[in-house]
């Protein structure tokens, strides 16, 4: 297993040899100093790393003295992650080239928040036929409910509610090129959050 933090860029195009051109996103992936071991357990040796600058002054006094302990500069997240490929001392750097193109990543990261939506398409609901006087019903999501009985509303019936901001794992992903001078990751096709959002990237063990 082997794991890395790092930073969506944004989406690009690049073209293979054939000629044909691959929808890529680019990920700043690393450099991870590692803060802290932690136990290994049953799936294996964690580290606490830290990836992305961050002002001094916006460091409260506990994570101070906890990256002081490590005799590392503060950084703007914390993750603990799994690399078991290597044991690693603490201030360490992981970096982007503990990938090797053409490998299958997975990506986790949050996804867009699309705030308060309807049932038309937050579950994609059909509407209702817009006939008979009923003009206003054309994205309404219907009955929810009985009448006398049970007087009330099923827990988990699909309403209106948030959309998005959740946590969403991209998996089998290709790593299309690396450019380890810049610390970039790139890889086949779309990947969840917004440009800067922190993301997680880890080596798939699924199978082809």
């Amino acid at each position: 297993m082997k794991e890395i933090l790092g930073k969506k860029i944004g989406m690009t195009r690049i073209f293979k040899e054939t000629g044909e051109m691959v929808p890529v996103t680019v990920i700043e992936a690393g450099p991870c100093p590692v803060i802290a071991k932690r136990p290994a357990g049953k799936r294996g040796a964690s580290y606490q790393v830290g990836f992305g600058t961050i002002r001094t002054k916006l460091v409260n006094k506990p994570k101070a003295g906890h990256f002081a302990k490590a005799g590392i500069e503060p950084t703007r997240w914390l993750r603990q992650i799994r690399y078991d490929d290597a044991e690693l001392e603490i201030g360490a750097q992981l970096k982007v080239d503990i990938f090797k193109e053409g490998e299958k990543v997975d990506v986790t990261g949050i996804s867009r928040g699309l705030g308060f939506q309807g049932a038309v398409k937050l579950h994609h609901f059909g509407g209702g036929p817009k006939t008979h006087g009923q003009s206003d019903r054309r994205r309404a999501p219907g009955s929810v409910g009985s009448s006398s009985y049970p007087s009330r509303v099923f827990k988990g019936m699909r309403m209106a509610a948030k959309m998005g901001k959740e946590r969403v794992t991209a998996l089998n992903l290709s790593v299309a090129k690396i450019i380890a001078e810049q610390n970039l990751l790139l890889v086949e096709g779309s990947i969840p959050g917004v440009r800067g959002a922190l993301v997680k990237v880890r080596l798939s063990n699924r199978k082809k």
